[in-house]
């Protein structure tokens, strides 16, 4: 019994450790005709990150805004993805993402650049813990379809390492110039 109890206590503190940062991204409010009138609900669209590597996103609907903000933000905390970044500041590669009409064009910056991009791509970047990075956002404004692209973007993220380990090679021979552009430079 002594040993169950051990385990409940370390998962519940495995819970807890990892703090995570939220971010509302947009309140919607809807309308429900019925007979008497219109009801009125909420949605709300979360952004949740640790700042270090984890992000996710989630979406909830409520009579009222701060339910919709903790069912999203809960929603948000289960859907959560690792993305491996350089330096813990900036993306590996050049990445486009796209969801609906919604497009999204990221590339690596070098620092000192800062977060530029816009709206709810802006929110993605600063939970996920990334400083320096170029977005572009084309097409569809929605932000619902923009995040959602922006994270399918993201999960196309590859580092060094994992590229190495899928061809079967070293790191350093991913990252080496091949010797034509070598020579070419010397």
């Amino acid at each position: 019994m002594a040993e169950r109890d051990n385990r409940r206590d370390r998962r519940s503190e495995r819970e807890e450790t990892p703090e995570f940062a939220d971010r509302l991204v947009a309140i919607n409010r809807v309308s429900k005709t019925v007979k008497g009138g219109k009801r009125f609900g909420f949605a709300a669209l979360v952004v949740v990150g640790d700042q270090r590597g984890r992000v996710g996103f989630g979406k909830g609907k409520a009579k009222e805004v701060p339910e919709a903000i903790r069912k999203a933000t809960e929603q948000a905390k289960r859907n959560m993805i690792r993305v491996p970044l350089r330096d813990g500041r900036t993306l590996h590669h050049d990445i486009e993402g796209r969801h609906g009409a919604g497009k999204v064009v990221m590339r690596s910056a070098p620092a000192g650049t800062g977060i530029i991009a816009g709206g709810p791509m802006r929110a993605v970047f600063e939970m996920l813990g990334v400083q320096d990075v170029v977005a572009k956002s084309i097409g569809s404004q929605n932000p619902y379809n923009m995040i959602r692209a922006t994270l399918d973007a993201l999960k196309q993220e590859a580092s060094p390492r994992m590229v190495a380990q899928r061809r079967g090679k070293k790191v350093a021979d991913i990252l080496k110039k091949p010797e034509a552009e070598a020579a070419a430079e010397a």
